[in-house]
Parts: structure tokens; sequence; C-alpha cells
């Protein structure tokens, strides 16, 4: 094999609360992760010249180089495991960027996973959970089943099951979040996780709304007062039927949970020209060939 065709699939945060800081400067969260079917797509092949050399499509300025994770994450995997040669990379880019979906995450897990089979390394899903964790607190989740309750910087996984028989609707506005600026944001006024969701009561759709409409997202509790459009997106989403709405990560995407899609006035009251939309659904990994 030279090639490798990979789909990196998003995240969204069905809940997310930041529990403490770590002296190692990271951050405890309690959270359920949850996969979704919106991807970026990744090529890779193997080339003889050293070196990776990266092809962004819909990327808008992201990095090329080793600032990008995927880069990163490539030169990690050679400089361990030293494959010889290089890559020739692709990206078509449909995860907004730095939008709280673990985009630049999931591109880090695929570039691992490529780089396994592409090179037969042979490394067993923990491992490239221990790989990708030295890169990143969000990656190890994309190893994963895809449905997940995330403790500790995002190390500790543990599996889930939650129905998929709904549709989330995501609405990214035109905002530049950093992480770094939202945990500064919390200004340690950081809460306990309190009791733990009993996953009994969120076997359906209805279940799941119940179950986690009182925990929220700290990070949201922060944005909200400071950026007015992602209440109006909130409000919006309210209007066209979402049982819930909620943001993903550190933001700024404001999802809306559906059990019924709406339709004609009612999805277009949600298009807005400068905010990105995406109708998605909820999917278990691994998911790298879609």
């Amino acid at each position: 094999m030279d090639k490798i065709k990979v789909g990196a699939p998003a995240k969204i945060n069905l809940f997310l609360k930041v529990t403490g800081k770590r002296d190692d400067g990271y951050h405890n969260i309690y959270s359920w992760f949850q996969a979704v079917s919106l991807f970026d797509h990744l090529t890779f092949e193997k080339s003889n010249k050293p070196g990776f050399r990266l092809k962004i499509k819909n990327g808008g300025n992201l990095p090329a180089d080793n600032q990008n994770l995927i880069v990163k994450t490539a030169e990690i995997l050679f400089g361990r495991f030293a494959p010889g040669g290089g890559l020739n990379i692709e990206l078509e880019k449909n995860i907004p960027v730095s939008a709280g979906l673990g985009g630049g995450s999931s591109d880090s897990a695929a570039t691992i996973y490529a780089i396994s089979r592409l090179y037969k390394l042979g490394l067993s899903y923990k491992k490239m959970q221990e790989i990708g964790l030295e890169i990143g607190s969000d990656i190890p989740f994309f190893f994963s089943s895809g449905q997940a309750e995330v403790t500790g910087r995002g190390e500790i996984i543990k599996k889930i099951v939650l129905p998929l028989d709904y549709s989330i609707i995501l609405i990214t506005p035109g905002l530049a979040i950093s992480t770094t600026d939202s945990y500064r944001r919390l200004k340690m006024d950081l809460t306990s996780p309190g009791k733990r969701i009993r996953l009994l009561r969120c076997n359906d759709f209805k279940g799941l709304v119940a179950g986690i409409f009182e925990i929220g997202n700290d990070f949201e509790r922060v944005h909200l007062k400071s950026f007015p459009v992602l209440n109006e997106i909130k409000g919006v989403l309210l209007s066209a039927g979402a049982a819930l709405t909620r943001m993903s990560g550190s933001g700024p995407t404001i999802f809306g949970l559906f059990y019924n899609m709406p339709e004609g006035d009612g999805f277009r009251k949600i298009v807005r020209g400068d905010w990105q939309q995406h109708v998605v659904q909820p999917i278990t990994l691994p998911a790298w060939d879609r």
C-alpha cells in the first residue's frame, strides 16, 4: 500500500464541565463527547523524498508546515518509528477551524492511523491513543467508539452507549475564540462535576435531552456574556424546534438537537450568510473509511 484515504470526523460536547486546574498546567474536565457525520478528508501518499508536503483545500489561512497538527503528528511518528522517505498529504477541510468541533485533533488522529497502516506499524488503538495524548488532549477520543464520557484532561475515556436516532444542526459564526482565552475567561470560577448522569435514563432521544438538560457547558456560560450572536443562534435554533441547544467545546459553534428536522420556512430561519451551517447525525467510530 502506497496511498490511503481517511475520513476524520468532527465531535460535539453534549455537555462540558471544567472541574479544576492540574499541576501540569492542563485542566480537568467532565464531558460527554459524541462523534458526528461531518468529515475532513485526508489522502496520504508515500514519497521517496524526505519531509512532508501538505496541500490544503478549503482551509483558509491554515498553515501547511509543522504548525499544522497533521505535519506535527507525521514528524513525531517518523521520528519515533523511522520509516524513511516522506509523505505527500492532501487535506479537504470541511470541519470549521477553531470552532470547538475537534477538527484539528481528528486530523491528527487520522494521521496516526494512516501512517500506522501505510508503514505496517501495527499500532493498537490503545497505543495510538497514547501517542495522540502527547500531541493534544482531544485526540485520544477519536480512537474510541465515538460515544464517550471523557474525564481527566482527556485521557480517561469511558465508553457509553447513546441514541443515534436524531439530527444535529451545527452553526458556527464568524468569531475567533481561542481555547487559551476561553480558559482565561473562566477566571478559575470552576464548578464541581456534580452527580454523574445515569445512562439508563438516556437510552432514547427524549431521555438523552432530559438527562443532560441541566448540565451545560462552562465555556458557554462565559461566552454568552461577551458575544451576543451566540444568544441569537440559540434563539434561532430553539424557534426552529431544537429540543436542546448548546455550545461545543470552547466554542464558538452552537448546536441544536432535533428529533424532527425543520423544513421549508423553519429551516430558512436558520440560514445566515455569515454563519456556517451543517446538518449532521451522531455516529459511532471507527469511521476512517468514510
